[in-house]
Parts: C-alpha cells; sequence; structure tokens
C-alpha cells in the first residue's frame, strides 16, 4: 500500500491546493505591488491571470501526485526524477501557450516561474519515490511477518508432534490389559473415551490456542483412561468457573501435565493421586498433585515440561512457572484473555 493511497481524493485535493500556495507566494508577495502600476481593467486581468497560475499549479500538482503515486513502481530515483521533469516540461510548454493566448504580457520565461515548475517537480519525485519506498518496505515486512508465522506454526507443530507417540504407546498398553481382563463392556468404553482423545490429537496440529473448555472435555475423556489404568486410584479434582472457560491456553497443555504426574509418582492403595486445578488471584490455572516419589528414579528426559514452556513462550509469549514444595508440585501456567 502507497503512503498516501489511504488518502481520499477530497485530501490529495486540499493537499494540492495548500502545496500550490506555497509555490506561487513570491506571486503572492509581490501582487499589491504589481496590482498599484495597473488600472482597474488591467487589474482585473491581472488577478484572473494570477488565479489561473494558482490553480494551474494546484491541478499539476495533483496530477503528479496521483500519477507519481499509483504509476511509477521505480528503483531508480533518477528515473523517475526524469519521468516527471518531461511532464513537468510538457506542462510548462502547455502553460506558455495557454498564458500568450489570453495574455500577451504573461511572464512565461521569468526565473521565478521556471523555478516554481522545478519545484513542483523536485517535491511531487521526493513524494512519489518516499511512498514507494515505503509500499517496498511494508512489502518486506510483511513477508518477513508471514515467515515468523509459519516458523512458529511449525516449531509448535513440532512441539506437539512430540507427545503423540509417548502417548500412543501408554494407551496402548491400557488398551491390551484391559483385553486381558476380558471386560468387554469397560473396554468398549475405553475405546470410545481413546478415539475422542485421538481424535482431539491429530485435531491439534490445525490448532494454536483452544478455550480452556476444549481443554477440560478432553482431560474429562482422558480422565476416564487414566481412572481405569490405575483403578480409580488416579483423581481428577476440577474447579473452574464458568466465566473462565473462554479463556485461551496452548492445544494439549494439560497432558504433559497429567504425564508428568504418572511417570514421577507412585501411585497404588497406599498412594491415591489426586491433580487439583484451581485458579489463583493472578489469574493463573494451577495444576497441583502430592508428590509420592517413586523408589526407582524414572529414566526421563524431561522433555515434556520443556516441550509445555516452549509452547507457552511460543504462543502466549509468557512463562510457566515451576514450584516444588517437596510434598507438593505445582505448575502455574498464565491463559490469555479471549479479547486480547
Amino acid at each position: 500500500m502507497n503512503l498516501l493511497d489511504r488518502y481520499s481524493s477530497f485530501k490529495l485535493v486540499l493537499i494540492s491546493l495548500v502545496s500550490a500556495l506555497f509555490v506561487v507566494y513570491p506571486n503572492i508577495a509581490c501582487l499589491p505591488w504589481e496590482l498599484s502600476f495597473l488600472d482597474n481593467e488591467e487589474r482585473t486581468t491581472h488577478i484572473v491571470f494570477f488565479t489561473f497560475r494558482y490553480l494551474f499549479f494546484a491541478s499539476l500538482i495533483w496530477i503528479l501526485i496521483r500519477f507519481n503515486l499509483r504509476k511509477f513502481k521505480m528503483y531508480s530515483a533518477r528515473k523517475r526524477f526524469w519521468s516527471v521533469f518531461l511532464i513537468s516540461a510538457i506542462a510548462y510548454l502547455l502553460y506558455v501557450a495557454t498564458s500568450y493566448l489570453c495574455c500577451t504580457k504573461a511572464d512565461c520565461f521569468t526565473s521565478i516561474l521556471l523555478f516554481q515548475f522545478l519545484v513542483v517537480c523536485i517535491v511531487c519525485t521526493f513524494l512519489g519515490h518516499v511512498s514507494f519506498l515505503y509500499s517496498v518496505q511494508r512489502k518486506k515486512e510483511q513477508e518477513i511477518e508471514l515467515l515468523r508465522i509459519e516458523n512458529l506454526e511449525s516449531r509448535c507443530n513440532a512441539l506437539a508432534n512430540q507427545i503423540n507417540p509417548h502417548f500412543f504407546f501408554n494407551s496402548l498398553n491400557g488398551l491390551t490389559a484391559l483385553i486381558r481382563r476380558k471386560d468387554d463392556e469397560v473396554t468398549l468404553e475405553y475405546v470410545n473415551k481413546l478415539s475422542d482423545v485421538f481424535r482431539y490429537i491429530l485435531q491439534s496440529d490445525k490448532k494454536g490456542l483452544v478455550t480452556l473448555k476444549e481443554e477440560l472435555e478432553f482431560v474429562d475423556a482422558f480422565r476416564y483412561m487414566m481412572e481405569v489404568r490405575f483403578a480409580n486410584k488416579l483423581v481428577f479434582d476440577i474447579e473452574v468457573d464458568d466465566d473462565k472457560m473462554d479463556l485461551k491456553i496452548p492445544v494439549l497443555s494439560l497432558l504433559p501435565i497429567i504425564d508428568n504426574v504418572v511417570v514421577h509418582n507412585t501411585i497404588d492403595s497406599q498412594h491415591k493421586m489426586t491433580i487439583y486445578f484451581r485458579f489463583n488471584e493472578n489469574m493463573e490455572l494451577v495444576v497441583t498433585n502430592p508428590v509420592y516419589p517413586k523408589l526407582t528414579p524414572p529414566v526421563t528426559n524431561g522433555t515434556g515440561l520443556r516441550n509445555l514452556e516452549n509452547r507457552f513462550s511460543l504462543l502466549m509469549n509468557e512463562q510457566i512457572r515451576i514450584e516444588d514444595k517437596g510434598n507438593t508440585f505445582s505448575i502455574y501456567l498464565p491463559l490469555k484473555s479471549k479479547l486480547k
């Protein structure tokens, strides 16, 4: 978009009229002195000719600005200047011809008049070239922004895809255990919930941010699978008000948190695990769980939470907080308002 494209035709006319005032200012300054030497009839003719000169320059400036901004796509300022100079020269010849036809005493070859045409030529060339450079810069900025967004989406998709294989194998292990128990009804419900979970995960590559409601609906399907896997020894305690359900959160943010709880803690009849989902006064979603360390520390490289940190940084421009008090482990997730 050119620098002056956003201006209406009325504003361009106004710019031309004001610019013409500055161009013909020497004539305006001399007008009272010139009129003092003329009789009434000559004064009228002189004023009419002065008005013609002013309107001619205003029209020339308007034409040059419009033509310069919309037609000349030149990188070379020199070529632009000579193109404008040629148009100005043609306009000058037209001015001379009109002046001689209307007024034989017209000052068509004075240094002031030539200087005025040169000023119009230089100013319009400058405006056109600056506008062209601005439009080129804007185009480059838009291309850079588009590349940045595409790179951001690629990085987020790559991070989200890291979750899928790990979760896939864990889910199949749970399904295998149910098949061995030969509990057809529970197995069928498990498969239904598993399909809901996988549908959400497969669609996640098309989403960056989702509402908290969508993410919690995913957790609800995932919760059934975890309860079956751990025989109701893993419980989800979610207290989120309805007015916070439209807050935005990176897709698949809660899965690595739940997975982190499962990987690092002992979950059995002596160590029943409850994962709490609450909001604090800073409008952060706080996910907290008690800590029951495993006797043998799990072999893990910390990919899950590091993945989560990276996605919050990329998509939200925010940092999550992790708090380990020894007996409890909490993760603070800053959410984004729908209006932002």
